[in-house]
């Protein structure tokens, strides 16, 4: 890889790392969960370093149906 191929890659995995956070938060506040399982997943998706790519695993699976 050369520095220019680099140079756009580096700040496309920050973007990502940066926002998937964010719209795993969101999504969050927007669905139900059982019980305190909003505050659980909010938790997860913050304090663990893979916690939003979990939460778009296992929470779908987890949400209430309306």
């Amino acid at each position: 890889m050369g520095f220019f191929s680099l140079f756009l890659i580096i700040p496309l995995i920050v973007i990502l790392a940066l926002a998937l956070p964010i719209i795993a938060i969101i999504d969050i506040l927007r669905s139900k969960f059982p019980g305190n399982d909003n505050l659980l997943m909010i938790l997860i998706v913050i304090f663990i370093p893979f916690g939003a790519i979990l939460y778009f695993i296992v929470g779908p699976s987890r949400k209430l149906k309306d």
